[in-house]
């Protein structure tokens, strides 16, 4: 394999355009989603290799935690993202192969990934955290397989890379709308695992860090389902942060729930994955979405041009891979602006978000003064909550 930079131009679009045109209600009213099809432009320069693929022999495999066609949430994100691939580089349906399998059943996992390689798959997507054990191991089993695992943090240099974002960036300008936005200083947030992930715990640190920005006084009440998808426990959670009192409703989980509940209840709510407006538009306030479609082209471009290099991926708000979608024409007067504000920060490198020292809910003092925590840190050792974070029991 060629060992080449090949994801700087994953995704050129940046997040400010994003911020400006947005995945929210055009100008008909009628939300989209077409932004997660941004944010890939063909270097017509890149020479392939005699190690590449022929375009018409390529197969891939995506495995997913839920229904994409469900419409909503995480699965439907990264399918917007490999459609959006496949229009890209002119891949036929026959040449994608979908798999909806429960992360937490190994074995469901390998049978689904042993189906792909049979079926001739030359990459496979697995798009859940859950995913990532048996995806190392299927990448030792299949050498000559290309293996892509969305979050995470295992790779291999070779066949097997992780791809994730800086989420919390996002995450951080929702919070702001949210404390913009809240009147009873009580934001709900459904979150799918407990402090031991620090995916969900630094997005939930991010967006508290956004709130206390603009609204010291404020709350963040979580409420753990432990499952990355689970209907029932994510209503649950979502009926017992209403009931109480919580005004603005946000998440880290796949369904909609914490928003159409949020809607019937008549507060506000902030999505997550994709545009959630869709399904509540008369409560949601922006939604924090992901721009996969840039990483899945430029990853299967790089298998058909030979310069796949087995590089990681972690690209933010700077290359376009996440951002928020238009604010709601109700959101608090001064919301925008200062979504404005922190963008330019944030684009600018002058917030890093998890910047200077971080006070814990437990009063515990993390980072240093005029320092910013590294991706590492980020990444896997955010396993504690903001000082303005309250966990249910």
């Amino acid at each position: 394999m060629k060992k080449k930079r090949i994801w700087k131009k994953a995704a050129m679009l940046l997040s400010a355009t994003l911020l400006l045109t947005g995945c929210g209600a055009g100008k008909s009213g009628t939300p989209d989603d077409y932004a997660t099809n941004k944010g890939y432009e063909e270097d017509t320069t890149q020479k392939g290799s005699s190690d590449g693929i022929a375009k018409e022999d390529i197969k891939v495999g995506v495995l997913y935690l839920s229904d994409p066609s469900e419409g909503s949430g995480y699965s439907y994100t990264h399918d917007l993202g490999v459609k959006g691939m496949q229009e890209n580089l002119l891949l036929s349906d026959d040449q994608i192969e979908r798999k909806i399998v429960d992360d937490s059943d190994e074995k469901a996992t390998e049978k689904a990934i042993e189906e792909c390689v049979a079926d001739g798959c030359n990459i496979i997507f697995t798009t859940s955290w859950g995913y990532m054990q048996v995806t190392a191991d299927m990448a030792e089993k299949y050498p000559d397989v290309y293996f892509s695992h969305g979050t995470g943090y295992m790779s291999n240099g070779k066949n097997f890379n992780n791809y994730f974002g800086r989420i919390y960036q996002a995450r951080y300008l929702s919070g702001i709308v949210a404390g913009m936005n809240t009147k009873d200083n009580k934001i709900g947030y459904v979150a799918a695992q407990d402090s031991s992930n620090s995916e969900v715990t630094g997005g939930i640190d991010a967006f508290a860090i956004g709130v206390e920005s603009v609204n010291p006084k404020a709350k963040i009440y979580v409420d753990v389902t432990n499952s990355w998808y689970d209907e029932k426990k994510e209503k649950k959670a979502s009926e017992r942060l209403l009931n109480m009192g919580c005004d603005v409703m946000t998440q880290h989980c796949d369904t909609p729930y914490p928003q159409t509940l949020a809607q019937e209840k008549g507060v506000y709510g902030i999505g997550y994955n994709s545009d959630m407006s869709k399904e509540t538009p008369d409560s949601c306030l922006t939604s924090v979405i992901w721009n996969w479609s840039a990483y899945y082209t430029s990853a299967v471009k790089s298998i058909i041009d030979g310069t796949w290099d087995g590089s990681n991926y972690y690209g933010g708000m700077a290359e376009g891979l996440v951002s928020i979608t238009d604010l709601a024409s109700f959101a608090a007067e001064g919301t925008q602006q200062k979504v404005d504000e922190a963008t330019a920060e944030i684009l600018s490198g002058d917030n890093n978000v998890f910047d200077g020292v971080l006070v814990t809910n437990t009063g515990k003092k993390i980072g240093k003064k005029g320092k910013t925590l590294d991706d590492a840190t980020i990444t896997g050792k955010i396993n504690w909550y903001y000082r303005n974070v309250v966990v249910l029991k």
